[in-house]
């Protein structure tokens, strides 16, 4: 994977629609981002626009999948903005690992990769080829603060 330039995923960002949220702060007894040599993971995060989760409640019972995706991508973006606040800028970002995304499901709901598609496509599109991930979609009866979704991030970077 290659170096990132911030210039060019802010702008990809913006051709989106989208802008980066305000970098997360932790809730809880953890840091938003942790570097451990050459790897940034980046601690869970739930949708949240101007301090109110974005479409609380559960999959498959109250919300519908396509409500599940907004969450989860814009989870994905405020896991962007702990890791370029945390890096400065995406200069030493070099691409995305592994993107965990947890759902919070009725026990029959199995439409878990449409709702995770929301933080691998916007990954994929801020970032280009290095936006490309190992991805996990796991259901669950709930997760923090009455959250749909929580999206946690793995990425590499240059020490």
């Amino acid at each position: 994977m290659r170096r990132m330039d911030d210039a060019m995923i802010l702008q990809r960002l913006s051709a989106l629609g989208h802008e980066l949220p305000p970098p997360p702060e932790a809730v809880a007894a953890y840091v938003p981002v942790r570097l451990a040599g050459a790897v940034a993971h980046v601690a869970g995060q739930v949708p949240m626009v101007d301090g109110v989760v974005l479409h609380g409640g559960r999959l498959g019972d109250d919300l519908t999948t396509k409500q599940g995706r907004e969450a989860a991508e814009r989870a994905a973006l405020q896991a962007l903005s702990a890791l370029r606040a945390e890096l400065g800028d995406f200069g030493r970002l070099r691409g995305i690992s592994q993107v965990t995304v947890f759902l919070a499901t009725t026990q029959d709901f199995v439409d878990h990769p449409q709702v995770a598609n929301g933080a691998s496509e916007l990954l994929g599109a801020a970032l280009g080829e290095s936006g490309r991930h190992a991805r996990a979609a796991v259901g669950m009866s709930s997760l923090p603060l009455g959250a749909c979704v929580e999206v946690q991030v793995t990425a590499e970077i240059d020490a």
